[in-house]
Formats: structure tokens, sequence, C-alpha cells
């Protein structure tokens, strides 16, 4: 169960950039594991001509795959990335479908390039704490959860106690365990895959937010390309 305590792995403290016109000008790099078995954190830059060439959450998602990636990448080659990225309207609330973000990545169904955009407060969390993306590369050694602490700019990981994997059983578990309270939980959005992604090709990623009203983790899918 997620209310165990969780073995914390790696942290990794940032200081938050300023989101100015919409961009933060830098975007989170997580890498999961590589030969010497170690975890790596990056702020990258995004230049203007980044902003300028590849405007919002498709394209600054396109662009940071083809600079993690190669020709010869196969979908599960480590270094295959998943990019999520919300555009410069992200977490403007006078915007309709300003929670949305877009996920790029090399496909399992489709063996090439895909994106598939999903709602939730994910994007708009990332954005707050400043970044305009995540690029997250790398295969664990083991089942951990990665956890993007906004409020005290630090990034941690840890060795996963989820027994059941069912997506909405991972949110719930993992609202449960990060927010202080009740209130709280509205501030946790979870990314998670679930059961689907051990059988079939075509599994999305569910992205989280707190149902206030319902008292109840509720579910966006990023569904198109596995």
């Amino acid at each position: 169960m997620a209310n165990a305590p969780m073995k914390l792995l790696a942290e990794w403290s940032f200081e938050p950039a300023k989101i100015h016109h919409g961009y933060s000008k830098e975007t989170l790099y997580i890498g999961l594991g590589n030969k010497d078995g170690n975890y790596k954190f990056e702020k990258r830059p995004v230049s203007e001509d980044m902003i300028e060439k590849f405007t919002g959450g498709r394209g600054f998602g396109l662009k940071l795959l083809w600079d993690a990636v190669t020709e010869k990448t196969k979908w599960d080659d480590p270094e295959n990335e998943i990019v999520i990225a919300g555009g410069p309207f992200c977490g403007i609330t006078q915007y309709p479908g300003a929670g949305k973000c877009y996920s790029v990545f090399l496909s399992p169904a489709t063996k090439q390039t895909y994106n598939s955009n999903a709602g939730g407060y994910f994007a708009p969390f990332l954005k707050f704490s400043g970044f305009d993306a995540l690029e997250l590369q790398g295969k664990a050694d083991r089942p951990v959860v990665v956890f993007i602490d906004g409020d005290n700019n630090k990034v941690q990981i840890f060795e996963s106690t989820l027994e059941d994997i069912n997506a909405y059983a991972v949110s719930e578990e993992l609202h449960e365990y990060f927010a202080k309270d009740e209130a709280d939980k509205r501030t946790i959005s979870v990314v998670s895959s679930g059961i689907g992604a051990r059988t079939s090709y075509w599994a999305g990623m569910n992205f989280s937010f707190y149902d206030v009203r319902r008292k109840a983790v509720r579910l966006k899918q990023a569904g198109r390309g596995g």
C-alpha cells in the first residue's frame, strides 16, 4: 500500500524559474537509469528560437524527443522519452482547455513518433513549478514513484510500495500519500499507465485530478498511440 513509507532513492533541489509571457524557458529532465544505475536530474534551457519555431506543448514535445533519440531508436529502448508539455496558455484560467498538455513519444502501437493530449491538473502544476516540459527517459531497475514537489522546489524518487497498479488505485493512493490533508488532495496530480500497459500496446496514460464536490480522484486519458 502507498500509505506504507516509501524508501527515498534520490532527491534533487531546484530554483524555480519565473513565468513570462507563458514560458518559464526551462524544462525538467529526469533520467531513471543509465549504465551506472544512477538517476539524473537537469534543468535545461529553452531558447527564443525554440519558442518561435516549436510553439506550444506538441511542438516542444516533438523538439525534445527529436533531440533525445536517433533514427535507430525503438519504442522500448531506454533512450526513448516520454515528453509532457503544456503550451503558453497552460494554467491560465481565462482560456478553455488550459489544463491540457501533450505527451510525445515513440509509440509501441505504431513504432513511430506519436502524440496524445490529456486534461487534468498535471500540466498547470508542472508549469507553476517552473517548467515548460518534462522529459522522462531511461528504465529504472525497480518500480519507482517520481514526485515533483513544486511547493518545496525538489524532485524525489521513491521505491514504490504500490500493490494494486490499477490506475484508479494508484492515483487514489498517491493522492492520499502526498497530500497533507483532505483539502490538499486537489494540489496533487498523478500520471500513471495502469494495468492495461502490462497487457496491451494500446494502453494510454492517466492524468488525475481531485474532484472536490465528489471527494474522489478522477482521471483524464492520453489514450492515443499506446
